[in-house]
């Protein structure tokens, strides 16, 4: 009977042990060939600006999780010092801020500085590529490139005479007129909050939080509930409208500065400024997830602001949005409500990426014909498009980057928000299996994640079962 009992337990940890690995397989979801797929393809297609900052970004989430702001245990400033695994998974990061830096002249002595990239319209964009450039200063990359001066030229440059300012200090997104985009906030108050972070400056921790301040008071519409305008002053290339990546792009920013002052030596002199953050994207949740449709993708003007003909289906900002989802909740514990709808965006992806003909599924695209082009509607339900990966790993559909009013055909910052979701849900997912979901998510309801311990309470059960019958079989 002893051997019977011990047969028996042995049975129940296999049991154990196999879906504890089939339930990590189904939870992970992207695979190692999809990521691959996707960063080969976001290094290809990065050649703007602000694509390769938004580049650099991603695979600091994705690779090194302990050099991104939006890891609640990580302390700054990083590291100075990098080992052999840091320094290999750092590499591509780095090379964005060497070749950004050995491109530019030395910068002028006369206090009115450079952007990171000459002749950019933009006066934010070049500044997104800043964070790698104070990395490749703070951790001492070898060779004649200046990256200490180069930093500090941006930042002059930004807060001097060339960019205009409007009279409460908000700094112009291009730098021919003064006009704010909510694209900004984005690619400036990051690096101004680790610029404040890496030089020991409080004061330009605050001009981060200043910035996100100002822009809001601007772009928040009251009148729709709390969305973001896209564009506003200036004479020329206005959009009043609520462009969908525009809510993403000042949400994501926001986080990352809620994160850099949060694991920042001066954090408690910025408990108010990091409560407000947070609140502040939770409200572009609140004003955006309404609008999601059943399909997991948002229009590119999420409540039908723009035009009819240019309001189609966009993959990359509902990947973007999703992905501050999970990290509002990774670094709060707020905003919870809106996991559901999260998983809802990382569910259609998934489903996208595994789908027959996509470079990153192993079935094979069954025969088919050449469709016509889906005809483009602000409809949220009459002509939904699921999203989709093309045989050679580009998201669809997109809004083009270069042109917001049109479908694009390849989108590197669409690629880049992708792993910036899958980064954002693997680590609230390994955060909340270790905490407790009720404790961390304001009790919603995991549709992915739970997968894991629902398999596991099974496997458990049947340990207790096979435990119990044998039990009573000693003791008849």
């Amino acid at each position: 009977m002893t051997a019977m009992y011990i047969s028996s337990i042995k049975i129940a940890q296999h049991i154990l042990l196999l879906l504890a690995s089939l339930s990590t397989a189904t939870a992970q979801g992207f695979t190692q060939i999809q990521i691959d797929t996707v960063v080969q393809r976001l290094q290809e297609g990065a050649t703007h600006s602000w694509e390769l900052g938004t580049r650099a970004q991603a695979l600091l989430e994705l690779s090194v999780p302990h050099f991104s702001v939006l890891t609640p245990s990580v302390l700054l400033p990083p590291p100075s010092s990098l080992n052999s695994s840091d320094d290999a998974s750092l590499a591509d990061v780095l090379t964005i801020a060497r070749n950004a830096v050995a491109a530019l002249p030395p910068p002028p002595q006369n206090g009115t500085g450079q952007p990171l990239f000459l002749g950019d319209g933009s006066a934010g964009d070049p500044a997104s590529v800043g964070m790698a450039v104070l990395l490749a200063n703070w951790t001492g990359q070898p060779g004649d490139e200046d990256y200490a001066g180069a930093a500090t030229a941006q930042v002059e440059y930004l807060l001097g005479p060339a960019v205009p300012k409007t009279s409460d200090g908000a700094i112009s997104h291009r730098v021919s007129q003064l006009q704010l985009w909510s694209d900004f906030v984005y690619m400036v108050p990051p690096f101004l909050a680790y610029y404040g972070v890496t030089t020991s400056n409080q004061s330009m921790l605050q001009e981060a939080y200043e910035q996100i301040r100002l822009y809001r008071s601007y772009l928040s519409d009251a009148s729709a509930n709390g969305l973001w305008r896209h564009i506003v002053l200036g004479s020329g290339g206005l959009d009043p409208g609520h462009w969908s990546t525009g809510n993403a792009w000042a949400a994501a920013g926001m986080l990352r500065v809620l994160g850099t002052l949060k694991s920042s030596p001066s954090r408690g002199s910025f408990n108010s400024q990091i409560e407000d953050l947070g609140d502040w994207v939770a409200e572009i949740h609140g004003a955006m997830y309404p609008h999601l449709q059943p399909n997991g993708l948002f229009k590119n003007y999420a409540d039908g602001t723009g035009n009819a003909s240019t309001n189609f289906d966009d993959a990359s900002s509902s990947a973007l949005l999703a992905a501050t989802v999970y990290r509002l909740v990774h670094l709060t514990g707020k905003g919870g409500a809106f996991i559901p709808q999260a998983e809802r965006t990382r569910a259609a992806i998934l489903a996208a990426l595994n789908s027959p003909g996509s470079a990153t599924s192993s079935s094979p695209a069954p025969p088919s014909t050449p469709s016509p082009t889906r005809r483009a509607s602000s409809s949220a339900s009459s002509d939904a498009q699921q999203p989709r990966f093309s045989s050679d790993g580009w998201l669809a559909p997109v809004v083009d980057p270069l042109n917001i009013s049109v479908e694009g055909a390849r989108s590197p910052e669409g690629e880049a928000f992708v792993l910036m979701l899958y980064a954002a849900w693997r680590d609230w997912s390994a955060a909340a299996g270790s905490a407790g979901e009720g404790k961390s998510n304001g009790g919603a309801v995991r549709l992915g994640g739970d997968v894991r311990r629902v398999h596991l309470g099974v496997a458990a059960g049947l340990v207790v079962l096979v435990a119990s019958c044998t039990m009573g079989d000693l003791s008849l």
